[in-house]
């Protein structure tokens, strides 16, 4: 966290509906690598401190609220509501009552510019610093200014900012523009906000009108940032052009700290997943939730990973599929192995192609290396599961659990009728159906005897060749006729 030298509080504008998403859902809420777009800005405020984080709600206020909240259930927020759409200053001016035990510095950030940097606030609060000003902004240079505010300099200071049909032709040749964001201080924030009017060409109160007004009391800084990280989102296309921005970035910097990607540009990795040096990953790979992964693990083409950790050493064939699951050191899963939520494996674990698993327990160097079904399971060390194995777990009401002791041998195609114990070093026989305990050391064993009758396939043949000589019974006649 960067250390702040004046108390410092945050106000986000998620209020506005998004006409151009042509959706039923607020614009803030409309999700962007695994978070709704709202949560970036308000990640980047938590991230330097920030205290108290004030969310300007207003379309579909209750939704957007529930869905910050339990993003960020611990985070210091103050939740402010735009009864009205009147402009950005308005939207402000609403966050004036949770704020209202608050003097220090402000940020004025917005839900739908999900690209901000830790990096460029923290430059924004070192220039307001220096500057000394009661307003410090960060400004752009977008290859195509139309609709973007200018920032007006008058001796190389800035003096107002004049938004684009307000903009005389001379002003509209400005390639400095407005990005937005600002660091203001609460002293001169509330009471230039209540002197802000509505004499523009869109009739709305406009946030830009601080800049003039802080001009008049000290200088205005603004930093420069790129016009990429600025961008906000107005439609469903420049959502999904953000998105890429943003998973390009969170590929690069795990690149750039010792992870291969093999396809970078087919990987999808949600922001705060981890992942240690010299792990590789395949192309198709998707890592999302809070997922952990080890150093010198590898992940298969086409794997899915949420909210999972993974540990050192572990290989993981390609199309393996892990949720909400623990996996040890030195493990070897799938092709095609499934970890549903609530498995936890040891160190050095197999799990082979089409293994499922939920809420199983597996000891050190188990192995289920062939289609087999283990759900709520207790499994000790050194245990062979054999292919068609599955546990027998629901009734029909309840789960029940199955518990294998160390050394176990299950035979293939056997189930196990939960609730059971299998208990150390004994076996199950192949094609056994368990359904009570079986001691340590002991041989279960649950077949029909096997019986062979020589000759009888001959015997059969000659029967067939004998009734089709013989032709139709008079019963089949009759019914022909």
């Amino acid at each position: 966290m960067a250390a702040m030298t004046a108390p410092l509080a945050a106000v986000v504008l998620c209020a506005g509906k998004g006409t151009r998403m042509k959706s039923e859902k607020a614009k803030v809420l409309h999700p962007i690598l695994g978070k709704p777009l709202c949560a970036y800005p308000l990640i980047r405020a938590l991230e330097l401190g920030a205290s108290p984080v004030v969310p300007v709600v207003g379309h579909q206020a209750e939704e957007v609220e529930r869905s910050i909240r339990a993003h960020f259930p611990t985070a210091p927020l103050r939740f402010a509501l735009q009864k009205e759409q009147r402009g950005t200053a308005d939207a402000v001016r609403s966050a004036e009552s949770a704020l209202k035990d608050f003097n220090g510095r402000v940020f004025i950030l917005y839900g739908d510019v999900p690209l901000v940097r830790r990096e460029t606030l923290e430059a924004l609060v070192a220039a307001h610093d220096k500057s000394g000003g009661v307003l410090t902004m960060v400004s752009t240079q977008p290859p195509d200014p139309t609709g973007y505010g200018r920032v007006i300099r008058e001796m190389g200071k800035v003096v107002r900012i004049v938004e684009h049909k307000d903009a005389t032709p001379e002003q509209r040749q400005v390639r400095e523009c407005n990005a937005g964001l600002y660091l203001v201080e609460s002293s001169f924030l509330w009471k230039a906000l209540a002197n802000i009017r509505s004499t523009n060409a869109q009739g709305e109160f406009y946030l830009t009108d601080l800049v003039e007004m802080a001009a008049t009391q000290g200088p205005v800084a603004a930093i420069d940032a790129d016009f990429g990280e600025t961008a906000g989102v107005n439609d469903r296309v420049e959502l999904a052009a953000r998105a890429r921005a943003l998973q390009t970035r969170i590929n690069e910097g795990h690149m750039r700290n010792g992870v291969t990607l093999t396809d970078p540009a087919t990987t999808y990795i949600e922001e705060g997943v981890a992942i240690g040096s010299d792990t590789e990953i395949g192309p198709m790979v998707t890592l999302s939730g809070a997922t952990v992964v080890g150093r010198n693990v590898t992940i298969g083409q086409g794997c899915v990973l949420h909210a999972s950790s993974v540990a050192d050493g572990t290989n993981m064939k390609p199309y393996t599929v892990l949720e909400e699951a623990r996996v040890g050191e030195r493990c070897i899963l799938g092709p095609f192995s499934r970890l549903r939520p609530g498995t936890d494996l040891a160190e050095e674990v197999h799990l082979g192609n089409f293994v499922e698993t939920k809420k199983a327990r597996i000891g050190r160097g188990s192995k289920a290396n062939h289609l087999a079904y283990l759900g709520d399971a207790k499994i000790g060390s050194g245990v062979n599961v054999g292919a068609g194995t599955i546990t027998c777990n629901y009734d029909g009401v309840n789960k029940h659990v199955t518990e294998l002791g160390n050394g176990v041998f299950i035979g293939s195609d056997s189930q196990l009728v939960a609730p059971v114990k299998v208990g150390d070093g004994a076996y199950v026989g192949a094609g056994t159906t368990v359904t009570k305990d079986v001691p340590p050391g002991s041989l279960a064993v649950s077949r029909t005897p096997q019986v062979n009758m020589e000759g009888w396939v001959e015997r059969k043949k000659a029967r067939m060749a004998k009734s089709a000589e013989a032709g139709p019974s008079k019963s089949d006649k009759a019914s022909a006729g």
